[in-house]
């Protein structure tokens, strides 16, 4: 059985041909993605946090068969915080095809995701994009971002100067400009599009600082003590988020506000399946915002394109 690498994964998955497969997947609803389990340890007592054992299956009957595991270790300093594997299986007979790095497939499908969102809920002339946060998906949600609308300069914030200077490296010879934001309230006052990608258990991003128009695309804070958000943001935003109703107890930004009723499960106006069944991109006014808690289905589209590239590769050699 093969195993494929992250870099092959990231050539094998070029943005617009994964945001078409995500909205076709999203839109016909044939993917079976049962609750995806989530176990929370300590490695040990001098660590400032627990890691996070993820398991995600998902499966087309008439495909395959997915399972991704993942360990989310946030005091790692010398290894990446995400690591894992994703199992590709023939659902028909249940052969394993491929085993491919789960990391990789995990940052280009969450970053598709985003821009797939985007694209129903942005402004279509959105042109300046503000990152929040320099971990392994910020640079792949400023190219997904800019894969689906018209964007011309990005602001990097993070709270390391040297990490957000190593972000803006990485995206050198972009189409697009680059420069670090030292004050991510100067630089929301500049943006149409704010990516939010962190592990904070804090807002960072506050509704008195959004502007008349506007998208948030809020994808750390994965726990449900966690928030990138506050509370007068989620209430003023048009609120959708990937997958109902999981969303709702999986990630603070949602399950924080709804538990001390500053918003209900009815404030989320829709997911990305609802979206995907109607035009895209729409003219929309005012500030919507675009949660991400993550979803089986993405993982499994992912892979399949890489599983296609890279038979299709072996075909041609």
């Amino acid at each position: 059985m093969q195993y494929i690498d992250a870099n092959t994964v990231h050539q094998s998955l070029e943005y617009p041909e994964l945001i078409s497969a995500l909205r076709k997947a999203f839109r016909e609803q044939r993917v079976q993605v049962p609750q995806r389990h989530h176990h929370h340890y300590r490695y040990s007592a001098g660590h400032d946090h627990e890691n996070t054992l993820l398991l995600m299956p998902a499966w087309q009957a008439d495909g395959y068969l997915g399972v991704k595991t993942v360990v989310v270790a946030p005091d790692n300093q010398n290894e990446p915080t995400i690591q894992g594997q994703y199992t590709l299986i023939d659902a028909a007979t249940g052969t394993p095809r491929l085993v491919m790095d789960a990391a990789s497939i995990t940052a280009r499908r969450t970053a598709a995701a985003s821009a797939l969102a985007a694209d129903y809920l942005a402004p279509v002339d959105a042109n300046t994009l503000l990152m929040v946060g320099t971990g392994t998906l910020a640079p792949e949600l400023v190219r997904a971002h800019a894969s689906i609308r018209p964007i011309k300069e990005v602001l990097i914030w993070g709270r390391s100067a040297d990490k957000a200077r190593a972000v803006a490296a990485t995206l050198q010879g972009e189409s697009f400009d680059v420069s670090l934001c030292n004050d991510i309230q100067s630089g929301m006052q500049r943006a149409d599009i704010v990516s939010c990608a962190t592990m904070s258990k804090t807002p960072l991003i506050y509704g008195k600082w959004l502007r008349e128009e506007q998208h948030i695309d809020l994808v750390g804070a994965y726990r449900p003590d966690m928030r990138e958000a506050d509370d007068l943001l989620i209430r003023r935003v048009a609120l959708y988020a990937d997958v109902m109703p999981h969303a709702l107890n999986e990630t603070g930004d949602l399950a924080i506000p709804i538990a001390e009723g500053v918003i209900t499960p009815q404030s989320v106006l829709g997911d990305l399946p609802s979206l995907c069944k109607s035009p895209a991109p729409a003219e929309r006014t005012g500030v919507t915002c675009f949660k991400s808690v993550g979803h089986a289905l993405e993982d499994l589209v992912a892979a399949s394109l890489v599983h296609a590239r890279v038979e299709s590769g072996s075909s041609a050699g």
